[in-house]
């Protein structure tokens, strides 16, 4: 019997979260993640109680595989996994410390377990990632007393704020966050901003599996799905990912679908309200001071990686999982066309028509033939997808919160201009 290919994104956000779309419902998430290709989501949010009643009369549980399908749908390609995303603060010598974790868990009755022991430490109604007044290996602690079949592991590991190797509020390794619970943590969110490589190069993450997730605040395609991980399986069901997740199974964890970092919003040092984004040599020689308003810069994740790193660039450990680099569809499409949102009804129409003839998103970035989508799309935007999928197409990089901009030609660079965009100040500009 052929395995079954899973694309799964284990980390999303439902409406109960800040600044997360208001219809960001079961319902919507589920016909997204069929157009994009994804057939394992993560529920997001099941701290929170309202949202956990919503996971209870949405999703119907399926026999012996501890994963959801949506109620009324029978045959939905798309299933859910209970999951949600936590924020602790707390002081570690002397400075405060603020990390974010994602935590796995195999149906809602171990979920309500949960909430009534993670509610002692915060409001869990306040918001859908509830902020949790305790350390990391307390809450590692009581996670793995509901069940041992729990998981828990640090969330978009490299952000400058709110993550465990963060340059502001994080730590240098692992085992000094989750200190004598780190047993239980076995892998780690590699986040939009960073990608396998730039954490290969830290021989004391060798041991973690690197898994990547969209941490998506809407169910826009160029939101869900835009990181994932692709498992093959003989049968779909959340123990048997647990156990690929806990033993860096690359016989069945067979990739992770990445963003380039560069497209990530912190992965260049800057500071966005003076447009400047620099290397981290170029940052290192200012100091981390911004030229313009002499104010601390905004360290980013490759520079972050640098200070960490006992590796050179390019190093590959034994035993790596493979990685595969994509964009999203519709960024794609709106950067040839030459508007600045994707959400344009231009950009929807060739998106739609592409998904009609091939099925799904990922179908069209990964497989779809040059000449199919020649066809349906037009010249440009097939060499574009088949750019971005060779791994030969640019990106300006993000910097303090700033989303990098992909650049397929050298005109691109030029249509920002005269869209208005203001022009992204590096050390050139102030020498």
């Amino acid at each position: 019997m052929k395995d079954l290919r899973v694309i799964a994104d284990l980390h999303v956000h439902s409406h109960y979260s800040r600044a997360t779309s208001e219809k960001m419902c079961i319902g919507e998430i589920a016909k997204f993640a069929k157009i994009k290709g994804l057939n394992l989501v993560g529920t997001g949010d099941f701290t929170h109680p309202k949202w956990l009643v919503e996971l209870q009369n949405d999703l119907i549980r399926e026999p012996d595989t501890d994963l959801y399908t949506v109620a009324g749908k029978h045959g939905s390609p798309v299933r859910f996994m209970l999951t949600a995303e936590v924020s602790t603060i707390f002081t570690f010598e002397n400075e405060v410390r603020k990390v974010h974790h994602v935590v796995l868990t195999p149906n809602i009755e171990t979920a309500l377990q949960l909430n009534d022991r993670l509610s002692k430490y915060g409001n869990l109604e306040a918001d859908g990632r509830p902020t949790l007044n305790m350390n990391a290996s307390c809450l590692v602690e009581e996670i793995m007393e509901v069940s041992g079949e729990n998981l828990i592991f640090p969330a978009h590991a490299w952000t400058p704020w709110f993550s465990i190797l963060g340059a502001f509020s994080g730590f240098n390794s692992i085992e000094e966050c989750y200190q004598d619970m780190t047993k239980h943590i076995h892998a780690l969110e590699t986040g939009l901003s960073s990608d396998p490589p730039m954490n290969w190069r830290l021989s004391k993450l060798d041991r973690f599996t690197l898994l990547s997730n969209s941490d998506s605040h809407s169910f826009w395609p160029w939101r869900i799905g835009r990181e994932a991980n692709v498992f093959e399986l003989g049968t779909i069901n959340y123990a048997e990912i647990i156990d690929i997740i806990r033993r860096k199974d690359k016989t069945r964890l067979k990739f992770t679908i990445e963003t380039d970092p560069a497209y990530g919003k912190y992965h260049w040092t800057g500071h966005r309200n003076c447009h400047v984004a620099l290397s981290p040599q170029d940052a290192i020689r200012l100091g981390n001071i911004c030229p313009v308003c002499r104010r601390k810069l905004t360290v980013g994740v490759e520079q972050r990686v640098e200070e960490l790193a006992d590796r050179p660039a390019n190093f590959i450990p034994e035993n790596a999982v493979g990685f595969m680099r994509l964009l999203p569809l519709s960024e794609i499409i709106a950067t040839v066309v030459g508007v600045e949102s994707p959400s344009v009804q231009r950009v929807w129409s060739i998106y739609n028509s592409l998904i009609e003839r091939f099925g799904d998103e990922y179908t069209v970035l990964i497989n779809a033939p040059r000449d199919g989508l020649d066809v349906v799309a037009g010249g440009r935007i097939a060499d574009a997808i088949v750019k971005v999928r060779a791994g030969q197409a640019k990106v300006s990089p993000g910097y303090d919160g700033v989303y990098g901009k992909l650049v397929i030609t050298d005109e691109d660079a030029v249509r920002d201009d005269t869209r208005g965009r203001v022009k992204q100040k590096n050390l050139a500009d102030f020498m």
